[in-house]
């Protein structure tokens, strides 16, 4: 393979106007199918084999007025302190909100008047006008949120407080000024590792332009594959880190390989043929965990992982082909002006066998090879004390009461649970498939149990011969709570086989289970292919083992953290944690999947260069301090960079981002920082040649890829061997 990427690489930089028109060509179509794709909707959401979705599919087509998608607000009223809503002047304000609601948009299909419908509190205090469009959230045009908006202003000059939920004020989240700040601090990042602009703005160049044609094909591609809204945010948050890294690399070792003495184009051959192969390995151990997440069999959460990984590739096809094009643009402005005038200028060359000062990647390998085993138990002490939270994890979706108390959102939410009861912002939807008799018996059997604050009377599908009834049940405690999921667990178990428990509570409770059950075999399958996928590369079953080993431990430390700061609170004013709750049900899983792929990048690139040393003569202590040598630098930046670019996502407005965003900043910093650069070159020290030990017979089983460049050696002919690269001429251009 390395054999084949030196030939890439030499030909997109012989070819390089060529490249780089195809590329921007590329990106151009994209964009144009971005701006001519309609506005995204929100992404259906569905559970296969659950009970929740077998109740709602029988609700499409049974009930298929209340199934349908369009958005929902809900008006809630309070009078003030010794006022009731139902007195005269309170009623004839919230007819007015009716009537304005009616009259608001026409993209409204029904508002219900609250003192028809029931929508009173027992004490006269609280009321709430239901009102469902035509369209969902993602649909509702300006003029229609607008509105929404000004719904009650004229109320609220009366003393009466109105708040508005419902998803129909949701918009696409805001990341803020945090993606251009992460962006910045890359920059400086690399121009401080790189000390030359050209250097240092290349990467940042093709991964924005690998990450625009990724987010433009996610964006024209939304509707048609049912993407959702945040998909995109998503692929643009891994897109963006993978993809300067992995130029980074390019660039750093065909800046290496100009400092030995090789021709530019030559350089670049061999920089795409070495780093490229680790950059190929590392996005495929990022692919895998991205598109292994199918193994949980929840479409969404698929599609997330699929176009997440569709970047990816394009930031591995970038950095093998358009950054050597790029590289063939710049030249020898890649380096540094003192580094480029010994080279180019005639300067002084260094004296012969002169030693190079020991750089801090080569002091730091030594430290830790004279205290492997204090460096190893620190590490995993002090990672473990971080993880110890997670045995406190509670998980759940987040709804109207998890937002921060200044939204109106979660104010809404509030007055309706002091005015109806904690869980009537969670009603059960009981959906019985059968006749009136069976309805009622499930409605008694609900009402023995004695665990719901209230039972409405089934509702029926149809007035003559209905065959399916509908129950609402609110429980007594809030959606979120242990209380509402053991009475869901209750009801299913006391109910017949015709009797299905829906709506959106008992949907996050399945859906909470869903991944607890997909967490191990989804785990099995990640490590266990990217277990086999590292054994090819670095022929060895220690090290794979050890970076297994090794990530588990940053991806659980990671995880006590993020219940620290979001569930706990601690911090939680640092990183705009303004409500703590319960972590998302598919935050575990995620991180696995996310947080592998990236940890496999740097154990790669790291352990690449010691296998590389170790194949060449070098003993395993030297083949480490050599790995830290050329690597310990570039992958301090590179770790450094995707902190930055994760980071700047904690600015969002939406709390899901939120979360990934320092979820996957802080499980960067735990494992390339902790992991990487402290426990794997202790264990590394502890085993010694061991690390390196392949039966023989798996040896001629697995397929040689090449990753060190053996074979490239030989093929070029190295001048050790006395072959035509010999001289090393210097040619410029």
């Amino acid at each position: 393979m390395a054999t084949f990427l030196y030939r890439l690489g030499k030909g997109a930089f012989r070819r390089r106007r060529w490249v780089a028109l195809l590329w921007v060509a590329l990106l151009f179509l994209a964009g144009f199918g971005a701006a001519s794709a309609s506005t995204p909707t929100s992404s259906s959401f569905s559970m296969p084999g659950t009970e929740a979705q077998k109740a709602f599919d029988l609700l499409e087509e049974r009930f298929p007025a209340l199934a349908a998608d369009g958005a929902t607000a809900r008006v809630v009223i309070k009078a003030p302190d010794g006022q009731k809503v139902t007195d005269p002047a309170a009623k004839g304000e919230v007819q007015k909100i009716v009537a304005d609601l009616k009259s608001g948009s026409d993209q409204i299909a029904t508002v219900d008047d609250p003192y028809q419908v029931q929508a009173v509190s027992q004490d006269g205090t609280t009321a709430y006008i239901t009102t469902k469009y035509k369209v969902d959230a993602m649909g509702l045009t300006d003029k229609t949120r607008e509105a929404l908006k000004e719904t009650g202003k004229d109320a609220q000059k009366s003393g009466l407080t109105v708040e508005i939920g419902g998803d129909a004020l949701q918009t696409m989240p805001e990341n803020g000024s945090g993606e251009a700040i992460g962006i910045m601090v890359a920059a400086v990042v690399l121009v401080i590792t790189f000390g030359s602009l050209i250097a240092a703005g290349l990467p940042l160049l093709t991964a924005l332009i690998g990450v625009g044609i990724g987010i433009s094909s996610i964006t024209a591609l939304a509707n048609v594959l049912d993407l959702g809204t945040t998909t995109g945010t998503l692929a643009m948050m891994i897109g963006l880190a993978v993809g300067i890294d992995y130029a980074l690399f390019i660039v750093s070792r065909y800046r290496a390989e100009l400092a030995e003495g090789r021709e530019k184009e030559e350089a670049a051959g061999r920089a795409v043929g070495t780093a490229g192969s680790a950059v190929v390995f590392a996005g495929l151990t990022v692919v895998i965990a991205l598109v292994g997440l199918a193994v949980v069999n929840i479409p969404m959460l698929t599609k997330m992982g699929a176009a997440a990984a569709g970047t990816v590739v394009i930031a591995v096809l970038v950095a093998l082909t358009l950054v050597p094009a790029m590289i063939g643009f710049a030249q020898k402005r890649v380096l540094p002006a003192g580094e480029r005038s010994r080279l180019f200028g005639g300067g002084k060359p260094k004296a012969a066998g002169a030693e190079e000062k020991p750089n801090g990647g080569t002091r730091w390998a030594r430290f830790v090879l004279r205290r492997p085993l204090v460096v190893l138990l620190l590490g995993v002490i002090g990672l473990g004390t971080i993880a110890l939270p997670v045995s406190q994890l509670q998980m759940g979706l987040p709804d109207e009461g998890s937002q921060p108390v200044s939204t109106t959102q979660r104010r809404a939410y509030d007055l309706l649970s002091e005015g109806f009861g904690p869980g009537f912002n969670g009603p059960l939807m009981l959906v019985v498939d059968g006749d009136k008799a069976a309805a009622d018996k499930a409605s008694e059997q609900v009402k023995a149990l004695n665990v719901a604050e209230a039972v409405l009377p089934p509702t029926p599908n149809k007035e003559k011969d209905a065959d399916t009834w509908i129950i609402t049940v609110v429980p007594k405690d809030r959606p979120s709570s242990v209380a509402t999921e053991n009475v869901v667990h209750k009801i299913r178990e006391v109910a017949g086989d015709e009797v299905l428990v829906t709506g959106q509570t008992a949907m996050n409770i399945d859906f909470s289970q869903k991944m607890d059950d997909a967490l191990l075999p989804y785990l099995a399958l990640v490590v266990g292919l990217a277990f086999l996928l590292l054994m090819i590369v670095f022929r060895s079953i220690l090290v794979p083992l050890k970076a297994a080993l090794g990530f588990l431990l940053s991806v659980v430390a990671a995880l006590g953290a993020v219940v620290a700061v979001f569930q706990w609170g601690w911090l939680g004013g640092l990183f705009g944690v303004e409500q703590p709750g319960p972590i998302m049900s598919m935050m575990p899983i995620f991180m696995v999947g996310v947080v592998f792929g990236l940890a496999m990048d740097y154990e790669v690139f790291l352990v690449t260069r010691m296998r590389e040393a170790y194949v060449h003569g070098e003993r395993p202590g030297q083949a480490v301090v050599t790995g830290f040598q050329y690597g310990a630098r570039v992958v301090t930046a590179a770790a450094v960079i995707m902190i930055a670019v994760f980071a700047g996502f904690i600015g969002s407005s939406e709390q899901m981002v939120k979360m990934i965003g320092f979820s996957l900043a802080i499980a960067v910093l735990f494992d390339a920082f902790i992991v990487r650069m402290a426990i794997v070159p202790a264990v590394l020290a502890l085993l010694g040649h061991r690390a390196w030990w392949l039966p023989k017979w798996l040896d001629r089983v697995l397929p040689n890829v090449d990753v060190e460049g053996e074979a490239l050696r030989k093929h070029l002919s190295d001048p050790a061997a006395g072959g035509p690269d010999q001289d090393r001429k210097l040619v410029e251009v």
